[in-house]
């Protein structure tokens, strides 16, 4: 099961709703190409079957991501525990360098001031349910590191 955030839930119903408006261009596409005779060498069709099947596959996961995922509520959540969803100023203990890490159920292609971390990775699980002013400590692949919560970010 995956945790995501309400964000992260309206963005993917976003999505399959954006890819779901796609399939009666993608069907007119493939009918205009077929009716321009022998399919075995029209390139047309097949990149248009090709996109449609890819089309269909991201459908196929974006519905079963959304079927089992469970969002999580934040209306209970204090607002100095960090939890999914929460963007976070961390401060490495060892070399006092600062930086703005996002706890997220899954990666997105987003383009902030900030580091995507998941919720089921070291850091994240680290971070989840902490609080500002703790130090957390995470097994990372290059070795243990320790993180200061200096703030949660809005």
């Amino acid at each position: 099961m995956e945790i995501i955030s309400p964000a992260d839930h309206a963005k993917m119903e976003q999505q399959l709703k954006e890819l779901f408006a796609q399939r009666p261009i993608i069907s007119s596409r493939i009918a205009d190409a077929r009716a321009n005779g022998d399919l075995k060498e029209n390139a047309d069709y097949h990149a248009a079957r090709e996109e449609q099947g890819l089309i269909e596959a991201k459908i196929r996961e974006l519905e079963g991501r959304l079927r089992t995922a469970q969002v999580a509520g934040d209306s209970a959540v204090p607002k100095n525990m960090v939890f999914l969803g929460a963007t976070v100023l961390l401060r490495d203990t060892t070399t006092n360098k600062k930086q703005k890490f996002k706890l997220v159920g899954n990666p997105t292609d987003d383009d902030g001031d900030y580091i995507e971390v998941t919720s089921s990775s070291p850091l994240g699980v680290a971070l989840m349910k902490s609080h500002v002013g703790e130090t957390v400590r995470a097994d990372l692949p290059k070795g243990e590191k320790r993180f200061e919560i200096l703030e949660i970010c809005d």
